[in-house]
């Protein structure tokens, strides 16, 4: 049942208990906006003007959506629909309240209150003002394409974060940015378009704005210095979501559960893989792969480039089968790889040359997108003259994924998808049998043809978990597992530089896979300390996968002695940090927490992590700061608050302060949080042999710290929704010192789900920073062996848990001294 007033209704009406603070903001939005009728429905408010309707509503304590339909004004199905959220509204949330001056709409936590006269909305949370509209909706003349914008009033001091991908500094405020997909080859330290233009924007006051509309625009981020942030759009949905949250976690989280989570991709996809542009026959990728395994340098995965389907780089794209001249035999190759626990992941585009051997067939099936006659639409790039799959077909949509059926039937584990953006995407090309134009969709064609990758194994291998590299995405692509990166970077210390940036703030748009081509891509630049450098941070990364332009190798086993001996340490060091990575994917999975996390996540009130992306929280544990400079000898590191420990040398730092530390060939400065609890696993040549009943557990003790806890997730490394499924272990760590007894507990226990056994671990447990020799170490009732070494400071100890006993006493370590 709805209600519907006139103003001279309003007085009275709502129910109480609503405190809401007025404060700051106060510019006026359009005065000539007058408020006519108030309709207030079960699930969402209609405040009715003269010039339009808005339809506001909740989608949690933390979100609000705020919708606004000119008058007169008739979106088609595809634009009234949102392509970014799948979280649904929640009624019975919100209450309604109106004074003279004012109404409020408002949850628990998160409100917008609508001034009359001058009209204007205000958003709130736990009653302090996030933002406003400015100006509201407005028609607009303009050079672009764009001709309806939204504007918003910001404060001076706050900052701004998001936009997508790009190289900017931290700090985004005062760039007007476009939002169209577009690949920068070669860049290095800016870049203000790149492959991923997502209509989010963040703000250190705790907020976020979700621009929800699927067209290609432009955000301005106060370039003008007005204190304003504005949308700008060619057309399309007036909707937009304010998020907000306590802390940076809750706010990442409030907007990954609008907009989905990103699924636990498999396990072999935080290996090394082996990559670059690119492999020309099966000799030679089997020759690499020997020499990998002959060289003992861990590799997970061989990532084919376009040579997989044809001899030449022009020509041949469309192809979409094994070129049978260089590769012989492709399902006896990849199974061949499979026994020594290595994936085979292909290169795709969506393009489809005149002159490859599909091209009939694409314009026999329909697939591709048409001109206004309903032709096949052809137009010339750097590969040759081409047809672009239309994705946003059914049929097109069909016929793609049948590809990627018949290349998994051969044993192919992942799927790359590139030039998504697409690269070149004429406005006239029209999708959907003529009723989409390319503007429209253009911004998430890689988000749909990840989404049908993700639905076709659903369907079709519903017990494998995909892996899709896309070099494109939107708003809410990580839903589908799509694992982004940042492009073809250039090979030069600038582009290194840059990568951090990208990564932190893609993560905390989402998009926690965001990496880069270790060792960059573009240039033939052969300087083997960039590369060891770029690879040691790459450890710490989501994604290990050196890639490059084959003139100078992209390959551990290729570089010359000493860079492949450092390299290879950093690759070693990758896999025995994987039982801590996976439990970050779970973290993500669950959480939506980034893996790679700015500093201001520890405090969002210190104004130096604020803008500052030279160092980076690994998960909660690890304080990493990149080398990227060359012949680097000393590096300024911000500390978080607490204890650190240098990681390598065990010397202790004091937090919230910068210290200057001395840089070392063998591994770029990371630190662990005292109290930390670090699961680590012996080495091992693939993730395929990863041996989970032993593990290396590592606490980092400090007498500061009086108790903590740490955890680690595992499950098949396989199964898609493994943990809703059940099929699943979460091991708790927890530490406590007491001084006054001189005793340090350490306490282990497991928790499984129905479908996954409890399981005895071989533990190799190692506490750092012990000073003195204990007395004596007991597991349970029994007195245990221990090994301490002074020079060192490290206690070591092994046992084996019994997963079957309960209680405090059961898998309980206890130091004393």
């Amino acid at each position: 049942m709805k209600k519907s007033l006139s103003l001279k209704h309003l007085v009275g009406f709502a129910s109480s208990g609503l405190a809401i603070v007025f404060s700051g903001q106060a510019v006026a939005q359009n005065a000539h906006r007058l408020i006519q009728k108030i309709d207030v429905r079960p699930t969402h408010l209609e405040v009715h003007t003269n010039d339009g309707l808005y339809k506001i509503r909740a989608y949690s304590n933390d979100v609000i959506e705020t919708s606004f339909i000119p008058q007169g004004q008739v979106l088609s199905s595809f634009e009234q629909q949102s392509h970014a959220v799948v979280a649904r509204p929640l009624t019975a949330l919100t209450q309604f309240k109106e004074s003279a001056t004012h109404i409020d709409y408002a949850t628990k936590g998160i409100a917008v209150q609508i001034q009359k006269s001058p009209f204007q909305l205000r958003y709130f949370y736990h009653g302090k003002l996030l933002t406003s509209e400015k100006l509201g909706y407005e028609k607009i003349e303009s050079p672009e394409k764009n001709q309806e914008r939204l504007s918003f009033n910001l404060d001076s001091q706050e900052m701004l974060y998001g936009a997508g991908a790009r190289a900017l500094g931290m700090n985004r405020r005062g760039h007007r940015l476009p939002l169209y997909n577009k690949a920068h080859y070669g860049y290095e330290e800016q870049s203000s378009q790149m492959n991923f233009g997502i209509p989010l924007v963040y703000s250190s006051k705790l907020y976020g704005i979700h621009f929800d509309n699927a067209a290609i625009g432009t955000l301005d981020l106060d370039s003008s210095k007005a204190n304003t942030l504005t949308y700008e759009t060619i057309g399309g949905r007036k909707t937009y979501q304010v998020i907000a949250g306590n802390d940076w976690q809750s706010l990442v989280g409030h907007y990954t559960q609008l907009t989905g989570r990103q699924p636990l991709p498999p396990r072999w996809a935080l290996g090394h893989f082996a990559s670059r542009f690119g492999y020309h026959s099966e000799t030679e990728a089997r020759q690499l792969i020997a020499q990998y395994r002959h060289e003992q340098v861990p590799v997970d995965a061989i990532i084919f480039d376009l040579y997989w389907f044809g001899k030449e780089i022009k020509g041949t794209m469309g192809n979409l089968a094994f070129d049978p001249d260089q590769f012989q035999n492709p399902k006896a190759m990849i199974a061949d790889f499979n026994q020594q626990g290595v994936k085979t992941v292909l290169i795709t585009e969506p393009f489809i040359l005149t002159t490859s051997k599909r091209w009939q067939e694409a314009v026999r099936e329909e697939v591709l997108a048409t001109d206004h006659a309903g032709k096949p639409y052809t137009y010339d790039f750097y590969f040759g003259n081409t047809g672009l799959i239309d994705i946003f077909k059914p049929k097109a949509r069909t016929w793609f994924w049948q590809i990627y059926k018949d290349l998994a039937s051969l044993g192919v584990a992942g799927v790359w998808g590139d030039l998504g953006e697409p690269e070149v995407h004429p406005s006239a090309l029209r999708h959907a049998d003529g009723q989409l134009g390319a503007d429209q969709v253009h911004n998430i064609y890689g988000h749909e043809w990840a989404k049908l990758v993700a639905q076709g194994y659903q369907k079709d291998l519903p017990n494998q978990r995909p892996f899709i590299l896309m070099r494109a995405g939107y708003s809410g692509s990580q839903r589908f597992g799509l694992i982004p990166w940042s492009g073809d970077v250039n090979r030069t210390w600038g582009g290194l530089r840059s990568q951090p940036e990208i990564a932190l703030q893609m993560g905390l748009q989402g998009m926690a896979y965001m990496h880069s081509d270790l060792g960059g891509f573009a240039g033939a630049n052969l300087d083997d300390e960039l590369y060891v450098r770029w690879l040691q941070y790459g450890v710490f990364q989501p994604i290990f996968r050196p890639h490059a332009q084959e003139e100078v190798p992209s390959e551990v086993v290729y570089r010359a002695d000493r860079a492949k001996s450092l390299a290879k340490a950093a690759v070693t060091l990758r896999y025995r940090l994987l039982p801590y990575n996976y439990t970050l994917a779970f973290e993500n999975q669950e959480q939506g927490l980034p893996l790679m996390r700015p500093l201001f996540f520890e405090d969002s009130s210190n104004p130096k992590f604020l803008a500052h992306s030279a160092s980076y929280l690994w998960g909660q544990d690890f304080l990493v700061q990149p080398v990227t400079n060359p012949g680097q000898k000393q590096a300024d590191v911000l500390f978080p608050a607490g204890r650190w420990i240098d990681f390598y040398s065990g010397r202790i730092y004091d937090g919230g302060r910068s210290h200057s530390v001395d840089v070392q060939e063998d591994h770029i400065p990371v630190f662990v949080r005292a109290g930390a609890l670090i699961p680590m696993a012996a080495p091992m040549q693939s993730t395929q042999f990863y041996q989970e009943q032993q593990l290396e557990l590592h606490y980092y003790h400090d007498a500061s710290v009086v108790s903590s806890r740490g955890k680690m997730y595992e499950d098949d490394g396989v199964t898609p929704q493994a943990f809703s499924q059940g099929l699943y272990r979460l091991h708790q760590f927890e530490s406590r010192f007491d001084a006054s007894k001189s005793q340090l507990q350490i306490h282990l226990s497991q928790v499984h789900g129905k479908r996954m056994p409890a399981q005895n671990k071989q533990v190799k447990l190692t506490i750092h920073q012990i000073q003195d020799a204990p007395k004596q170490v007991h597991f349970g009732d029994q007195i245990l062996k221990f090994e301490w070494d002074r020079q060192t400071q490290k206690l070591e100890l092994e046992f084996t848990t019994n997963a079957s006993k309960a209680g405090k006493r059961s898998n309980l370590i206890r130091v004393n001294w």
